[in-house]
C-alpha cells in the first residue's frame, strides 16, 4: 500500500481518538465512590461510578455556535414544547448576543431539553443529580467538604448574591477535581427526571408531577444541617423540563472510557 494511502487510513483511525482526547482536556475526571444523598426514599448510600465533568459551565458563545449549527434551537424557532417563552431572553436575536450579554459568561434561560441536546451534540450528556452532588461536595482541597462550616456558608452567601450569572466562567474557585463554578455562578441542570419526587400532598393535589426533576422537603433529608443542599433540591422541585430561568445554566458530563475503548456504564444507568 502506498505511503500516502497508509497515512490516510491511519489518520481516519486516529481522528475519533483525537476528538476524545481534546474533549477530555476540557473535562475533569471525578473518581467515583459512595455517598449518602440529602434525600432518598430510604436514605441509603448511593454508588457513583467514575465520570468526566466539564471544567466550566457552557458559555453564551459556545451555545451560539450550537444554535448556528442547529437552527431548530434558535430562539425564534424553538418549539414551545421544548422551551418556554423566556428562552434565551437576554440575547439580542437568534444570532447575536448583544452588548448586555457576556460571551464567556454561562448561558442561561435554556431548558432541560436544550441543554440535553447540546451535550448530545458534543458526544456527552448531562450529569446525573448524584454525579453533580458528588462532585459539588468538594472545596479546593477536599473531595468532601460538607462538614466545613465555612464552605456551606460560602455557598449560602452565593445564593443571596444577585446577577452572578453575568460573571465569566472561572470566576469562582477550582475545586479538588479541577472543576470551576459548581457554586458561585448559576444553578445547573441535571439529567434525571423523577429521581426524588415529592408526594402529591406536599405540592398541588394528589398527583405526582412526572416532569419534576427531584423533590425537596424536610421529611427524608439525611443531613438537615446542610441547608445549601436543601436549597438546591428545593429549586429543582420548582422547575419543569421546558422552563428557562435567568440564573439556570448547565455543563456536560461523560462516562469514563476504559483502556479497551469500551464505555463503562455509570452506576445510575444500571438501576
Amino acid at each position: 500500500m502506498p505511503v500516502k494511502l497508509t497515512s490516510y487510513f491511519l489518520l481516519l483511525f486516529a481522528l475519533p481518538w483525537v476528538a476524545i482526547w481534546a474533549q477530555e482536556d476540557q473535562m475533569a475526571k471525578v473518581k467515583g465512590g459512595v455517598y449518602t444523598p440529602l434525600y432518598g426514599a430510604d436514605s441509603t448510600a448511593v454508588g457513583v461510578s467514575d465520570f468526566y465533568m466539564d471544567l466550566y459551565p457552557v458559555t453564551n458563545s459556545e451555545y451560539l455556535a450550537f444554535v448556528n449549527d442547529h437552527p431548530e434551537w434558535k430562539k425564534s424557532r424553538v418549539k414551545k414544547l421544548f422551551a418556554d417563552g423566556l428562552y434565551l431572553r437576554n440575547w439580542e436575536s437568534d444570532t447575536k448576543l448583544g452588548k448586555k450579554v457576556v460571551p464567556n459568561a454561562p448561558v442561561t434561560n435554556v431548558s432541560w431539553f436544550a441543554a440535553k441536546k447540546y451535550c448530545e451534540c458534543q458526544g456527552k450528556r448531562l450529569p446525573t443529580m448524584d454525579e453533580w452532588e458528588f462532585a459539588a461536595r468538594a472545596d479546593e482541597t477536599m473531595a468532601d467538604a460538607r462538614n466545613k462550616p465555612g464552605y456551606n456558608k460560602y455557598i449560602l452567601g452565593w445564593y443571596e448574591a444577585p446577577h452572578t450569572f453575568k460573571n465569566p466562567i472561572g470566576s469562582t474557585f477550582k475545586n479538588y477535581y479541577g472543576i470551576y463554578d459548581l457554586h458561585g455562578l448559576v444553578w445547573e441542570w441535571t439529567s434525571d427526571f423523577n429521581s426524588v419526587l415529592l408526594s402529591g400532598e406536599s405540592r398541588k393535589g394528589n398527583d405526582e408531577d412526572a416532569n419534576l426533576f427531584c423533590g425537596s422537603a424536610a421529611i427524608g433529608a439525611t443531613d438537615l444541617m446542610n441547608y445549601a443542599a436543601f436549597m438546591r433540591y428545593a429549586f429543582r422541585a420548582s422547575i419543569k423540563a421546558n422552563y428557562t430561568v435567568q440564573n439556570l445554566g448547565f455543563r456536560c458530563a461523560k462516562n469514563v472510557i476504559d483502556n479497551k475503548g469500551e464505555q463503562e456504564l455509570s452506576f445510575n444507568s444500571m438501576k
